[in-house]
């Protein structure tokens, strides 16, 4: 993570969770993190776990991934106030209760779309832009899923696994451009299986049923795919815990 200090990176979603996880690590690694999210006083929250060193490194921004215009907004305040991006950690995701074909569901399903693919999308896109516009060798990671991989046969996920498939399919997209483009700029794509986090119902957090991993297991990933040799691209990455049967 040596060369990654006292560069910036930009963590979507990353007011709970493994988005939290992120942004704390990156901020402990020396690097300035902007933590963006709808709830902003919950980022600004996450300092009381940093130490000294690293508290000012860590900005809170409201930003809503599903919105273009705050992604536009947030995108040239990061290179106001720092210059660019050098890091950009996709993470933000959400899952709507509901079934694919229940009556009456369609702004929920828009809005797992609108966030999931199209926040990821858009927020690539500016960041490969700053990349580029200083010729920035960065690197995007998109927080994928198992789902993104194999249909889990469970209740709820509605439109959710066809999200993540398109997360699969964008991040290979991405790595071809950005080879076609001729930069060395890395793309990598996380899949974690179950993540003890808030889009998980009570009743699977709860039970001994389904092993989950912890949110800092998913963090301990994206320091390893940063970490790696500039001649060394981790394309996808799974991490499962041990038992799950998915």
């Amino acid at each position: 993570m040596d060369r990654w200090v006292g560069k910036v990176a930009v963590v979507t979603g990353s007011s709970s969770g493994i988005g939290a996880a992120i942004a704390k690590d990156l901020a402990k690694a020396g690097m300035a993190v902007v933590g963006l999210a709808r709830r902003v006083e919950r980022v600004e929250a996450l300092k009381g776990d940093l130490p000294d060193s690293a508290k000012d490194l860590l900005h809170a921004v409201k930003c809503d991934v599903s919105k273009e215009e705050d992604i536009l907004k947030t995108f040239r305040w990061v290179e106001e106030k720092f210059g660019g991006v050098d890091v950009l950690i996709n993470n933000a995701g959400i899952l709507r209760q509901t079934d694919l074909l229940d009556a009456d569901n369609t702004q929920m399903l828009r809005e797992v779309i609108d966030t999931n693919v199209m926040g990821l999308v858009l927020c690539s896109r500016e960041a490969y832009q700053s990349m580029k516009k200083r010729s920035v060798d960065g690197h995007i990671v998109h927080i994928n899923s198992i789902a993104g991989h194999k249909v889990v046969d469970y209740p709820k996920l509605n439109i959710y696994s066809a999200s993540k498939h398109a997360v699969t399919a964008i991040t290979e997209t991405m790595r071809n451009e950005l080879r076609t483009a001729g930069t060395k700029i890395k793309v990598t794509s996380i899949s974690p299986g179950g993540v003890r986090t808030e889009i998980l119902p009570v009743e699977i957090m709860d039970s001994t049923e389904y092993p989950l991993l912890e949110s800092e297991d998913i963090s301990d990933a994206v320091l390893y795919v940063l970490g790696t040799p500039p001649r060394v691209q981790i394309h996808e990455l799974t991490i499962k815990p041990i038992g799950e049967k998915f």
